[in-house]
């Protein structure tokens, strides 16, 4: 999309692994948030303090945005509402966590917290809500409607009788972007660039003999709408399960992604390993751009283009280059 050079200039993740909100955000005020909810305030917090204490500033509250995908934050939640409202009745809901049966809810904690006025989205696509929430966003800035986004993934595990909860997923990533000019009138540095698109693959179209072409098809022209060239030289991870989109997807990449074996990683349950290994990725070589790609069962396809580098901009509009340290973040 045209418009808005669009740059990434914080990175945070957060594991649920030893996570203890007291901790990562403080005592008071967060101790009756779902899981999901605190994954996602503690990793928007590491965002921001990765980009600098000048970048939520940068832009008011009414140009600030967020977007925030996920899959399975509320499924726990929701199972347990079930338990109370068939066991004991409907008046025995908490008042506190009653309200999170709306999905959208589990985002809006960080619009309020960051005082994010300029919108506030929720999207849920199977494995690829958190790519959309990054080019939705992203899109929004590109296109002047916002000055500054925090975007990412964010998921709970699973309950044990749900389908998926062998390979739940737990913890968030958010990412800040900012447009690039933002970024040099207050001196920061850049992490990098990402682009995404997002496809579709029919289930039986990719279970049939034609599946690994139009899978490859539809690589090509995603990798081309974002702007890669052929003979570039092309790092690619693919997020993928055992379902015959994941199949023809995988197929399709030993013809497509050129001069490097794909990277093969097993999807989890939910929408966060994908944005996790696009946020990875703008660690790597800047002079090698990478492609995280993701499907799912239902046909969703995502193409990421990650183009990794810490070249930022100074006050003055010049290239200003900051080594990026172990534990920046």
């Amino acid at each position: 999309m045209s418009g808005t050079d669009v740059v990434v200039t914080g990175v945070g993740r957060v594991s649920a692994d030893g996570f203890d909100f007291r901790t990562a955000l403080g005592r008071r005020g967060y101790k009756y948030l779902p899981s999901a909810t605190q994954y996602l305030l503690a990793a928007a917090r590491r965002a921001l303090a990765d980009a600098g204490p000048e970048a939520l500033e940068a832009a008011g509250p009414e140009r600030r945005g967020a977007a925030v995908g996920t899959n399975s934050a509320a499924v726990a939640l929701h199972h347990a509402m079930d338990g109370t409202v068939t066991g004991t009745g409907a008046e025995g809901l908490s008042p506190l966590t009653a309200p999170y049966f709306s999905i959208n809810l589990f985002g809006s904690r960080l619009a309020t917290e960051h005082d994010l006025k300029g919108f506030n989205l929720t999207l849920t696509t199977p494995r690829v809500a958190g790519f959309e929430a990054l080019r939705t966003g992203r899109r929004a800035l590109a296109a002047g409607r916002a000055g500054l986004l925090i975007a990412g993934a964010t998921e709970e595990a699973l309950p044990e009788d749900e389908p998926g909860a062998d390979t739940s997923e737990a913890g968030a990533v958010a990412l800040l972007l900012e447009p690039a000019d933002s970024l040099a009138a207050r001196g920061g540095r850049a992490l990098g660039r990402l682009d995404i698109r997002t496809l579709f693959l029919p289930p039986r179209l990719a279970a049939s003999g034609e599946g690994t072409d139009r899978a490859a098809a539809l690589v090509r022209d995603a990798l081309d709408a974002l702007g890669h060239r052929p003979d570039a030289p092309l790092t690619t991870t693919a997020v993928l399960d055992g379902s015959p989109v994941g199949e023809a997807v995988a197929a399709a990449l030993e013809n497509v992604t050129g001069d490097g074996k794909p990277e093969l990683v097993p999807a989890g349950a939910g929408a966060l390993e994908p944005v996790a290994r696009a946020a990875a990725a703008l660690d790597g070589d800047p002079g090698r751009t990478h492609a995280v790609l993701t499907a799912a069962a239902e046909g969703h396809l995502a193409v990421c283009l990650v183009t990794p580098g810490d070249t930022g901009a100074g006050a003055d509009g010049q290239p200003t280059s900051t080594p990026r340290r172990a534990d920046d973040r």
